[in-house]
């Protein structure tokens, strides 16, 4: 019962604070949502902030599963890629463009506010960063990647751009941002 709880209030947080934001959720927002008694927050997380890195926790063990897709196989390395961040579209786009990217999200709202958040999520871009980069060196090696181009330098480009390319989503709610994305990383960055 008592992990049934936690797992309520997590699953919460996650529809709350990756739809509406952290400061837009309050705590009682969160156990009427759960269907718990406020007391019972407590109970499992110190702080509202403790929460959210929990929320945040979960919600990157959801995105790290898309990433082996870029992992070594028989497909091309930049095919890998196109199809990661294809899946990642259509993903976004299921949910009407509403809710964009949580790391993006927490990024832009808690940078300054929360330096535990903070530090969470420049490990979270790190992690993510270095899968993209695997693949990009892939493509390099395969003769993929244009030439001249760091693999280090290119997969940050490729995470700090579709983050922009998932905002803008949101704003204009379409999938355009995302197409613009592919057609020039794809035109630009590899010989595909």
């Amino acid at each position: 019962m008592a992990q049934d709880t936690r797992e309520r209030l997590i699953n919460s947080g996650l529809r709350l604070l990756h739809g509406r934001g952290f400061n837009a959720s309050g705590v009682q927002d969160i156990t009427a949502d759960a269907g718990v008694p406020k007391g019972s927050f407590y109970h499992y997380f110190s702080t509202k902030e403790a929460f959210a890195l929990e929320v945040l926790e979960r919600y990157w063990q959801g995105l790290r599963i898309p990433l082996k897709l870029l992992r070594g196989s028989s497909v091309a390395p930049d095919e890998r890629l196109r199809k990661y961040f294809a899946l990642q579209a259509e993903a976004i786009a299921r949910g009407k463009f509403e809710k964009g990217c949580m790391i993006g999200n927490f990024g832009a709202e808690l940078s300054d506010q929360s330096p535990m958040v903070r530090e969470r999520l420049a490990v979270i871009m790190a992690e993510w960063t270095r899968a993209i980069e695997g693949c990009v060196r892939e493509a390099k090696d395969a003769g993929t990647l244009r030439s001249g181009l760091d693999p280090t330098a290119v997969a940050g480009f490729l995470t700090n751009s579709w983050e922009g390319a998932i905002l803008r989503s949101k704003i204009d709610k379409s999938s355009a941002a995302f197409d613009h994305f592919s057609n020039v990383v794809f035109a630009v960055a590899f010989n595909s």
